[in-house]
């Protein structure tokens, strides 16, 4: 879809709301509580924001995205470049963390991990079912939506401030030492996601719940430079040590196809000519790898790589 951005606000020093609308006018999909769309940010990174509010019938889709510290050319391209007006390519809507329905939840949201958090405690509210929302931030200058949740939540939000002090986390146990009829629904950093995931072990099967976008590590400390060869051109692309296949291939101006940029899609999925790949994704089959590679997370074990390109 083609939308356009008819306005945006900052929510904190790094968080800045997206609001999107049709560029043609045309009708919106439904968006449920956990649903995700994939932007082509400014930069042609593509990456995935959870919808804020949901709605059967919307006439905006309202993304809140963090500036990241190490930006790999997405968020900071939304932040920098994404001005009102700006026209942006938009996947329709798609849900990987479902909201369950009837029984009671209990939500629990990190830093930017709100914004699906937020989507859910809307509809919970609105169908008077019972919830509770945990929400950890470093400080309250940088916890997004603070206002609205104390409006929406009332006395069934906990907002939770640890200036970054690991000794001042939350106490999960205190909440998930003894499972209860509720769901948990957590998105957030590795780390709180991490604590809650091992608070929950005793916990019913498919009663705990997880929203992660990052998948794999597509680049990691000990990686190095290599060269990829374009067959079909024979032209040659360095791929620094700290830049994926596709981001090198993108910022040497050649026109490149993805959509996740996890390695779990299959869309960058192209041929292997010559060379050792370090396959990185969860996407081909072992009899694939001689063959073929994703080009979003995968590198080369040695100096070189032949792509069918």
């Amino acid at each position: 879809m083609k939308m356009r951005v008819a306005g945006r606000r900052s929510l904190t020093a790094d968080i800045e709301e997206f609001t999107l609308e049709p560029a043609d006018g045309a009708a919106l999909p439904s968006a449920a509580p956990g649903d995700h769309v994939t932007v082509e940010t400014p930069s042609g990174a593509m990456r995935r924001y959870s919808l804020v509010h949901p709605s059967d019938a919307p006439e905006t889709y309202v993304l809140a995205i963090k500036r990241e510290a190490a930006s790999r050319g997405g968020s900071a391209s939304m932040h920098d470049a994404a001005v009102v007006g700006t026209i942006l390519n938009v996947d329709a809507p798609e849900n990987a963390f479902p909201l369950g329905e009837g029984h009671a939840a209990l939500l629990i949201a990190g830093g930017i991990g709100i914004t699906p958090i937020y989507a859910m405690a809307q509809s919970l509210s609105a169908q008077g079912r019972a919830f509770r929302l945990i929400y950890c931030t470093r400080d309250a200058a940088g916890t997004a939506y603070a206002d609205d949740l104390r409006a929406l939540c009332g006395d069934r939000l906990t907002l939770h401030h640890d200036g970054g002090d690991p000794e001042r986390l939350f106490e999960f146990w205190d909440v998930l030492g003894e499972p209860t009829d509720a769901q948990v629904y957590c998105c957030g950093p590795t780390p709180l996601m991490e604590e809650v995931r091992g608070m929950t072990g005793h916990w019913p099967e498919g009663h705990v719940h997880f929203e992660d976008f990052k998948p794999v590590d597509v680049v990691r400390a000990d990686d190095h430079a290599f060269a990829v060869v374009l067959q079909r051109s024979g032209i040659t692309v360095e791929v620094p040590a700290d830049r994926t296949i596709l981001e090198a291939l993108r910022d040497a101006g050649h026109k490149t196809v993805s959509s996740c940029e996890s390695g779990t899609c299959g869309t960058c999925k192209c041929g292997l000519i010559e060379g050792e790949a370090d396959h990185r994704d969860m996407v081909l089959m072992d009899e694939e790898k001689a063959g073929k590679i994703m080009v979003c997370v995968s590198r080369a074990k040695g100096d070189h790589l032949v792509l069918d390109l």
